[in-house]
């Protein structure tokens, strides 16, 4: 009886530290999306204020330019 009933108690252990890792990787992702979210917020904050980063943004990502310049693209 104290056999089975130490099998148990161990096989209960097990799942019990397995959730436990589980739980500490879960709270990890959600530090990390948490950590994402707040830098999409801070470049959002900026698109919506920082007319100079939108027009770097624009400039970088859409390869603008203002009617007066050229632009030289060399490939890598």
């Amino acid at each position: 009886m104290g056999l089975v009933s130490g099998a148990f108690f161990f096989q209960t252990y097990q799942e019990y530290a397995q959730l436990q890792r589980m739980e500490a990787e879960s709270h990890q992702r959600l530090a990390q999306a948490e950590q994402r979210l707040r830098d999409q917020e801070r470049v959002l904050q900026r698109l919506r204020t920082d007319p100079d980063y939108v027009e770097k943004v624009i400039r970088q990502q859409l390869h603008y330019a203002r009617p007066s310049e050229l632009i030289f693209r060399f490939e890598d």
